[in-house]
């Protein structure tokens, strides 16, 4: 399920709020990751394994993160085992098939005459797992580190790796910058309607400018790039960046609106990159969070 989809929009979403609303301020965190859970569930439901895959990889994390605390001995060893467990997945998953094709081939073109090829798996990525990963990779290395203090409730862990607004397209946010909203935030008539607005404004930047854009590139793409001139082949070009941006864009606005809604303040995930004067303001611009996890943890 993707933000812009009406069933989200019209069905999911007036459903998740008016429930969120009517529970009390201490289950609000319950409702948040429950509500979290059928989101993930809508969007794999042709592969429940998924869901599975999710809800272990919070509460191995959550088991890690006491050890860490908790096992001064060990700790290092706890790290190692819970940094293995949550790149492992992703590494099988996204770039299995890279790394064996690559093998295959180097295989095919230098040994002609071995039979052996290592099998491509053919894997569908999971919805939303780099971003999972990611978080609470920071999040076991924060704790490492001492910087904050292993979370005791497996609920507010869940609800920080799980959270709907974030999960598909992030922005990605560390532990330490949420933990406080996670135990007391405001949520009322003002925070739906601001978060209304800029869910509204994200919108807008996704199915207005970003899918309209992208047909122009997929009718370039139909048409064949043997058969296109010269300015047609650069606005196709333009057509495609400025694709990438909206959607991109588009989805990290709607993720800050939904995070309003609920009373989080999430952090702005693009700064106008494209007014970049040097590729290092670039990357500095584009997917903020992202660059600001590898600065800190790589």
């Amino acid at each position: 399920m993707v933000f812009s989809n009406l069933s989200f929009i019209f069905i999911f979403l007036p459903v998740f709020l008016i429930i969120y609303a009517a529970v009390p301020k201490n289950l609000k965190n319950t409702a948040l990751f429950l509500g979290s859970i059928v989101f993930y569930a809508c969007g794999t439901i042709d592969h429940p394994i998924y869901i599975l895959l999710i809800l272990t990889s919070v509460s191995v994390n959550y088991l890690i993160g006491l050890a860490i605390e908790r096992t001064v001995k060990y700790k290092k060893l706890m790290l190692i085992i819970g940094l293995f467990y949550n790149f492992s997945w992703l590494f099988l998953f996204k770039y299995s098939d890279f790394l064996f094709g690559g093998l295959n081939s180097f295989l095919t073109s230098a040994f002609k005459n071995v039979p052996f090829r290592f099998p491509e798996l053919g894997l569908l990525l999971p919805v939303g797992i780099s971003f999972y990963t990611f978080q609470s990779v920071s999040y076991l290395l924060d704790v490492y580190k001492e910087k904050i203090h292993a979370e005791v409730s497996f609920i507010k862990l869940g609800t920080y790796i799980c959270m709907y607004p974030q999960l598909v397209a992030g922005p990605i946010v560390t532990y330490s910058e949420i933990s406080a909203q996670l135990n007391n935030r405001s949520f009322g008539a003002d925070t739906l309607i601001c978060g209304v607005k800029t869910f509204i404004w994200g919108l807008g930047f996704k199915v207005l400018l970003a899918n309209r854009i992208g047909s122009l590139w997929n009718d370039i793409g139909t048409i064949g790039f043997d058969s296109i001139s010269t300015p047609l082949a650069w606005m196709g070009a333009a057509a495609f960046t400025f694709q990438i941006y909206f959607d991109f864009y588009g989805y990290s606005v709607m993720a800050i609106g939904l995070g309003q809604m609920l009373g989080f303040r999430l952090p702005k995930n693009f700064n106008n990159p494209y007014l970049s004067l040097s590729m290092t303001d670039f990357w500095r611009r584009w997917h903020i969070s992202l660059s600001t996890w590898f600065r800190d943890y790589v």
